[in-house]
């Protein structure tokens, strides 16, 4: 089975501002993927590149099998898009915009759109523009599960929805999942939601892969090992051992990928004393802040 996603060597520039280094990942089918990074990493820019909105300068990009710049109409109707949380149409009541995107999509299913949307509990006569905009955000992610696509391209899912509508939908998204073997690709700003969430994770820093694993891999195999501050720890620097570096008024923290006994010998032929060190457990919120760094 071939990916849903595969870019390879993809490089893409602002005027002379670059944004995209080479970027390679592959998203294969089933499970959801988090598109993760701090903000400037190069997450949107990745989106507007899967769906065609951008053509990088080099490289390549393909999703569902054809090129992202390229993809058929029969194609794009397979894919169920929600890009910067807004909806279109919002003089229209919820019967209404439901009605006016079903004939889009040959696998729509009404059913789906109206499970979700009547946990809301306001009229189906209700203008979409007389909504809060988190319940309008949950209208949009009707919309895309009605169209029951085989790829979901959630970017900043969460915009405008408070903590009790997020937990509703991603509950939801979870059972959705499951059920079809639906493929998803989401970013989010609240990364510490996603902690049991995602199957797999692709993290970008500074427009390059910083970490492309399962989840749980990620978590078992990237650690944070902390030294007393002092001269010598002080001028300790990422260099490809240690991935980053942060600093306190009293401690170093250094992360990394290798276990304690390499990391022990490590410091060893940097001449960096080991006395005090100790390993401090992650959440993965702490561990994503950990491989991209805090500023």
């Amino acid at each position: 089975m071939s990916p849903v996603i595969q870019c390879r060597g993809l490089v893409h520039s602002y005027g002379e501002t670059p944004v995209l280094h080479g970027l390679d990942f592959t998203v294969e089918g089933g499970g959801v993927f988090g598109l993760l990074g701090k903000n400037g990493a190069g997450k949107s820019t990745t989106i507007n590149i899967l769906m065609g909105f951008l053509r990088p300068q080099a490289g390549e990009c393909h999703v569902l099998g054809h090129p992202s710049h390229a993809l058929p109409p029969e194609v794009r109707r397979d894919i169920g898009l929600l890009h910067e949380g807004f909806i279109q149409y919002d003089f229209m009541s919820i019967d209404e915009i439901e009605r006016f995107h079903a004939p889009f999509y040959p696998r729509w299913e009404r059913s789906v759109f109206y499970d979700l949307v009547d946990r809301l509990e306001v009229p189906r006569t209700r203008r979409v523009s007389r909504m809060s905009c988190g319940q309008r955000s949950q209208v949009v992610l009707g919309l895309i599960m009605a169209q029951n696509p085989a790829l979901m391209i959630l970017d900043d899912y969460s915009m405008g929805l408070d903590v009790g509508y997020r937990r509703l939908f991603l509950d939801y998204l979870r059972d959705y999942v499951r059920q079809r073997g639906t493929t998803v690709l989401l970013t989010s700003h609240v990364v510490q939601e996603l902690d049991q969430f995602v199957d797999r994770l692709i993290v970008l820093k500074k427009g390059q892969v910083a970490a492309s694993s399962s989840r749980q891999d990620f978590l078992d195999g990237f650690r944070h090992y902390r030294l007393p501050r002092g001269a010598v720890a002080e001028a300790l620097r990422p260099d490809g051992v240690i991935v980053n570096v942060e600093r306190t008024l009293q401690t170093v923290s250094l992360f990394s990928y290798a276990a304690p006994e390499l990391f022990l010998g490590h410091l060893a032929t940097l001449g960096v004393p080991a006395e005090g060190m100790e390993e401090v457990a992650m959440s993965f919120e702490d561990a994503f802040i950990g491989l991209t760094g805090r500023y």
